[in-house]
Order: C-alpha cells, then structure tokens, then sequence
C-alpha cells in the first residue's frame, strides 16, 4: 500500500470519528422504522398454547346472545365459559411455556457447535539480512481458512476438531501451503467434572417448569373458586330483591291500612309517621340491593371472558338454585392427607426446595480448584500447491501437547459465600415445606369449622324465620285490636326481613363454605370434573 493510500485512510477514519460524534446512529432516520415493523411482523406469528395446559373442557360452541339480552346461566356453565374465556387464565397459561424454553436453553450448552473462518492479509515490510547488514522489502500475501466443531459433554469434557489451511507468498521466498489436521480435549479434573454438577441447570429448569405447571393449577382452581362464588354472589343478591320487593308492598299495604284508619278516626294521626318511614327504609333497602345485583352481574360477567364482558348490558338469569341437604363433615384426617397430597402451593414448595438441593451441589463443587487435563494432537502438511498440503498430512510431520491447567483464588471468599447462601436457602425452603404443611392443616380444619358453622345455621336460620313469621302475625293481630301499634309492627316486620335474608344467606354461605373447603382441600377441580394432567404438561415442554 502507497503512502498516499494510507494517507488517505487515516484521513477518512478520522471523517467517520468525527461524524459518529456529532450524530446519533439510533437517531438516524434510516434505523427508526425498524423496531416497529419488525414488531409488527413478530404480532403476524400468533402463539398457541399447547392443550396440555388448558383445562380439558367439552368444546361447546359460544352460546349466541339472546334477543331480550337475558342470560339463562347454570353455575356449571359459568365455570366453564370462566376456564374456556377469562382473560387472567389465558396469561397464566403462557407461564409454563416461557418456563419450558430455559429448559432447552439449558440443553442448548451441550449441542455442537459448528466454526468456520476465511481470512486474506497483505504485508509490507522491511527486514535487515543477517550475513550483509543490508535492509531489503519484503512483500508478502497470504489467504486462508478453517473449520471444525467443538461440543462440551455433560462429563465436562470439552472437544474441538477442526482442519485449517494457509497459504503464503512472498517476493522473499516460495509460495508454501500449510494444511492441519488437530483434535484438542480439555477435560475438567476437580471443578465442573461429572453430569452431576454440568447438569444441575438442565434439572433445575425442569423443576421450574413443572412449578409454573402447578402455579397455573393452583391459578386454575383459585378462577373457578371466583366463578362459583360470584355466581352464588349473585343469586344471593338476586333473593335479596325478591325479598325487598316483597316487603315494600307489605309496607305500603300496611302504611295504607293505617291511613285508612286514620281517615275514620280509628287511629290517630301520629301513627302515620311510623308507617311511612317503614316504606322509605324499605326503599332504601331496595335501591341498594339493586345496585348490588348489577355490581355483581358485571362482575360474573367479567369472569365469563371477553363475549360476555363486552355486553356490559347482558341480563343474567340464575337456572341453579342454591338449595342443597346439608351434611356433617366426619372425615376430617382423610381431608388433611388428600390436602397434604393435592395443593398445588404443597407441591410448589416441594419443587423450590429440590431445586435448592442441586443448588447446593453446585456451590459445593464450585470450592475445588479449577484442574483441567487438556491434550492437543494435530498433523501437519506443507506443500507448494493446496492439494499436496493435504496430501502431505498422511507424513510424519504432527504435533502434541499434554498438560494440566490449575486456577484457584487464595481464600475462595466468594465460592464460600456462595455455598453458605444455598445452604442457608436450602436450609429455609426445608422450614418453609414443614410451615406450609402446617398452615395447610390450619387452613382444612378452620375451613371444617366454617362448613360446620354454616351447617348448623341453615336449620338454626329456618326456625329462626318461622318463629318471626308467627311473631309478626301476632304483632298484627293485636295492632288489628288496638293493642298495638304501627311501630311495633314496622319493628316486627323488619325482624321478620332480616330472618328471611338470613334464612338465605345460610343457605349461600354454606355454598361458598363448601367451596373454600374443597379449594384447602387442593380438590375442587376434580370435584367439578376438571383436569389439568400435569405429567403430561411437564413432558411436553
């Protein structure tokens, strides 16, 4: 290369410095597109989730909404179209997937790996000859290439093989080609050695990757648990209406009755005062529990998934009636195993603290020293033509090297900490595993307690009810004979209400007991006929 030449790159190098200082490259209206469009391209390739992790559902068709927008809704099917549609499950569902591809990242480190290179290089120089003294140029060009493949083994074991070639020309000497055959073997002696430790990502991913199948179990059961609840939620508000209803006209046929009387002079002025504020309350009480029933339709609605969500007017009529015989629950130890067996939050942990076992084998190996026993063998061709240096390989030229590489940090703080840190995480997961299994018995027998609780109160409720009817026939049959009066009987009529909500709210809340028992339980799933296979799962991904 002339002097000129070089001149003349130097010259545009500093050009390009300088113009890379004053501009931006990402401000360049070239690149501004690019992230755009190359994220639109990504949104054209939709992701399905594989089936294995959707609960196996029958493929009902979307039900088409009806011309007086009146939904006639079972709670069985609100617990379907909540699993087949609901926006949350659909995210939870794609969890499991991206946990399954760091398992094949994992896997990704011991796949074979493919090198190729192709070089050119050109020369100019000036030498001084030994015997003269004299300087001399030499000029020199030479062009080459190799390619080979190397794979780490799970033993540690790392291989590489590869053939290169070189050729060289100078205006000092012969043109020569080079050609070389070699195989290098590095194999770890103390750090790294054996499956047991190179493994130890490749187990842990698994393990991840069956937790987020369970978390999306767990996720799963805890949707329906909501489904069902709503939906009872929401047949209780709807009762409550028909009860208010129903008392209103009570009271204003009474608050009626009374004017009547006042208007004969059988009853003085006074008393209606107290009949009037009967109806307002019982107004009152109305207005709010239809408030509460729309808040809890566009509730259960939001549940059932976008079709139904985004027909915020959609009407709901309950098909399932909350009625059901109520039974003393007498198995309590065989509830606690199914629970130690079924949570999905049990299993989790489970899983954590295997994890933190090969963690530890991990931070355990890495307190060794760094020994590697590496062996190099290769053969040599030279020639003047790039075939002949190929066949010159099956000569005696070769080359070998045998040795050991030895790297040890004095005091090892960090590796110590490592370790001390799994082992005290290790050491944790194990409390935490015998914590939960605690918690998860607490949580059966108060969720025992409160289906007992709600049990009872369904009878206890009933009788309730009829004594206040009784109470408030008789109310009314002394204000009939004047001796009583039109607050007594308002005071009566509210106390009959109350039991006739309450007589229904225990019906419901034995309901939603049931549910909370079998969601601490880990089995409501199963109870509804829902399965999500998580062997199955786990292989797929």
């Amino acid at each position: 290369m002339s002097f000129q030449n070089t001149i003349c790159l130097f010259a545009g190098a500093a050009l390009l410095a300088a113009a890379a200082g004053c501009a931006q490259p990402d401000r360049l209206a070239v690149f501004e597109d690019y992230p755009r469009s190359a994220s639109l391209q990504e949104d054209a390739l939709e992701l399905r989730i594989p089936e294995e992790l959707q609960p196996d559902l029958p493929a009902d068709p979307v039900p088409d909404i009806p011309a007086d927008g009146v939904l006639n809704l079972s709670v069985e099917e609100v617990i379907l179209w909540a699993l087949r549609q609901n926006r949350d499950l659909r995210v939870q569902q794609y969890n499991p997937l991206i946990a399954g591809t760091f398992e094949q990242l994992e896997r990704g480190r011991f796949d074979p790996e493919l090198f190729g290179q192709i070089d050119y290089n050109e020369e100019q120089t000036t030498e001084t000859a030994r015997s003269t003294g004299t300087q001399f140029n030499v000029e020199a060009t030479g062009a080459g290439g190799g390619a080979g493949i190397r794979q780490l083994l799970p033993t540690g074991t790392d291989i590489e093989a590869g053939i290169e070639q070189q050729r060289t020309v100078s205006n000092r000497a012969p043109e020569q080609q080079e050609a070389r055959a070699g195989l290098t073997v590095t194999q770890a002696l103390l750090r790294g050695f054996g499956p047991a430790v190179n493994l130890v990502g490749v187990r842990q991913a698994e393990l991840e990757t069956t937790v987020n199948i369970y978390e999306l179990r767990g996720f799963t059961e805890a949707l329906l648990a909501e489904a069902e609840t709503a939906y009872w939620y929401y047949v209780l508000a709807d009762r409550e209406i028909a009860i208010f209803e129903q008392s209103l006209d009570i009271a204003r046929q009474q608050r009626d009755e009374i004017l009547q009387r006042i208007e004969v002079g059988i009853m003085p002025s006074i008393e209606a005062a107290a009949a009037r504020a009967e109806v307002a309350r019982r107004e009152q009480l109305l207005i709010n529990a239809r408030s509460l029933l729309r808040e809890r339709r566009l509730r259960l609605l939001r549940i059932m998934g976008p079709r139904f969500a985004n027909d915020p007017e959609l009407r709901i009529k309950a098909a399932s009636t909350p009625d059901i015989a109520p039974e003393p629950i007498e198995d309590l130890d065989n509830r606690l195993q199914l629970a130690l067996r079924s949570r999905a939050d049990l299993h989790e942990a489970n899983l954590r603290l295997k994890q933190n076992r090969l963690e530890t084998i991990l931070t355990r190996n890495g307190l060794l020293p760094k020994l590697d026993l590496f062996i190099s063998l290769g053969k040599t061709g030279f020639a003047d033509t790039f075939s002949d240096s190929f066949k010159a390989l099956d000569g005696s030229t070769y080359d070998f090297t045998a040795g050991v590489r030895l790297n040890h940090f004095l005091g090892n703080r960090a590796a110590e900490a490592r370790h001390l840190a799994a082992r005290a995480t290790r050491q944790q997961g194990r409390e935490a595993v015998r914590n939960l299994e605690e918690l998860i018995g607490l949580d059966v027998r108060l969720a025992v307690n409160e289906v007992e609780r709600a049990r009872q109160q369904i009878s206890a409720s009933r009788v309730t009810r009829e004594l206040q009817e009784k109470s408030l026939s008789a109310e009314k049959e002394r204000f009939d004979v004047g001796a009583s009066t039109a607050l007594l009987v308002a005071q009566a009529q509210r106390d009959h209400l109350a039991s006739l909500i309450a007589e229904v709210e225990a019906v419901i809340h034995y309901r939603l007991a049931l549910i909370q028992l079998y969601l601490a339980e880990g089995s409501l799933l199963e109870r509804r006929g829902i399965s999500l296979d998580i062997k199955d799962a786990a292989e797929l991904l």
